[in-house]
């Protein structure tokens, strides 16, 4: 599904060059659960960028479905991520003012889909993820691992093909973290919808099938 071939990137900080990525070259699969892995600043985030085309690389090629979505201009980039990908954050990013159910399909009215579909299909992903009795709730009743499931939610109204995830338990308990980690693991299993997550826990690799350690924006064969 996603293949990446001698990815760099480099950031000019005034006279400065720091080097984020170095030729890193990997395979994601459909189906597959794909953790990338490492310290803080080995590279994480910027690679997941690079994959969920939030920002263009320096040099190389990453090609979806056979694509080479690199050479794709922003607005065809814009179209590619509201329709075939799904994001979460580590903090949520849930608007104060909706409840879970309107966050969740307030996408889904940036697609253009019929408003009864959508919100019908925003309260079966909330059921799906174990809010079907917290639809009606804004984010400041919800705990932090309940919001973080509402943002899974939101992230599937488009039923995209990957759904990436930037350090999805970074701010929770264990607990929480566990039960966000769990509802991704059922999410792939009964949709079908292929993961790819950055974490910094070495713990997390149990719910990966597929595993990217990175150090100092180079890929290496084990993380410490």
């Amino acid at each position: 599904m996603l293949t990446v071939k001698n990815l760099t990137k480099i950031y000019k900080l005034g006279k400065v060059e720091v080097n984020a990525l170095v030729d890193v070259s990997l395979e994601v699969e459909a189906g597959d659960i794909t953790c990338i892995m490492g310290k803080s600043g080995s590279g994480k985030s910027t690679l997941l960028r690079q994959l969920g085309l939030i920002d263009r690389p320096t040099s190389g090629q990453i090609f979806f479905e056979g694509q080479d979505v690199t050479r794709l201009s922003d607005g065809e980039r814009s179209k590619m991520r509201l329709t075939f990908l799904g994001y979460i954050f580590q903090e949520f990013a849930l608007l104060s003012e909706l409840t879970a159910h309107e966050n969740v399909y307030l996408p889904g009215m940036m697609l253009g889909s019929n408003s009864v579909d959508y919100k019908n299909r925003a309260k079966e992903l909330l059921k799906l993820v174990g809010l079907g009795e917290r639809i009606e709730h804004k984010p400041k009743e919800l705990s932090g691992g309940e919001q973080q499931r509402v943002a899974i939610a939101r992230a599937l109204i488009n039923n995209p093909r990957i759904l990436f995830a930037d350090e999805p338990c970074a701010n929770l308990d264990t607990i929480s973290s566990d039960q966000v980690m769990g509802t991704l693991v059922k999410l792939n299993k009964e949709l079908g919808v292929t993961i790819v997550f950055v974490s910094h826990d070495t713990d997390d690799k149990k719910y990966a099938n597929k595993l990217i350690f990175l150090r100092d924006g180079k890929q290496v064969e084990e993380y410490i």
